[in-house]
Order: C-alpha cells, then structure tokens, then sequence
C-alpha cells in the first residue's frame, strides 16, 4: 500500500480551516499557521509577526474568502473594528487575499487588546 502524502496534514475543515489538536503556547499556533491553505498561510505569518504579547486577546481563523481576525474585546478598541459580532464586546476584522493590510491600524489594535483582560480557557 502506497503511504498517503496528505496523511501527516491537518485536516481542513469548511473554509479551509485547519483542525489543529487544542494546546497551550506557541507550537499549536505555529502548527495552525503552517496548515492554513495558499495566501491564507502569508496572512497568518504577518499577524504572527505584529503579534508581540503574551496573554489571549485575540483568535484568527480561515474561512473561504478571507482569514478572520476576532478581538474578544474589540468594543474597547478605539476605534472598533469594522464588523459587529452576535457576541457582546466582540468585534471583527476580515482580511481577503488582494486586502492592503493596514499594519498601522493592525498594530493600534493589537497594543489596545493586549492591556484589556484577556480571556479565560
């Protein structure tokens, strides 16, 4: 039997949203960001990269069309990110392949979130 090349992948799931096993710390994250599929992945890597602070903040995850970045407290955020959330203080931002990231803005954000409380597993 001829050994399957995709079987040490993660499986995609709808969207193309890597099913990665629940962890602690970097290595999921880093094992999540590999998984994501095509331009998805290089989007990952740049929020990984403005992504500086330890505690948890704020998820991103794949969907079909664009990777979604979700801040847990994002009604705090001066100003809030564009779309509304059915989660009270939650806020989103969707990020599509041919999108100019605005780092500058991603970065405001990102230092604002990581002073508010952060979630509990």
């Amino acid at each position: 039997m001829v050994p399957d090349k995709n079987e040490d992948k993660p499986k995609l799931l709808s969207g193309g949203n890597p099913q990665i096993p629940k962890g602690e710390g970097d290595a999921p994250v880093q094992d999540y960001i590999a998984a994501m599929p095509d331009w998805k992945q290089s989007i990952g890597r740049r929020l990984d990269a403005l992504i500086d602070d330890d505690g948890w903040f704020l998820s991103f995850r794949c969907y079909t069309q664009y990777v979604q970045v979700q801040f847990f407290k994002g009604t705090s955020l001066d100003p809030m990110p564009p779309k509304a959330s059915k989660h009270g203080e939650v806020r989103y931002l969707d990020l599509r392949e041919d999108d100019d990231l605005d780092e500058k803005q991603l970065r405001l954000w990102i230092a604002q979130a990581s002073k508010l409380p952060g979630e509990k597993m």
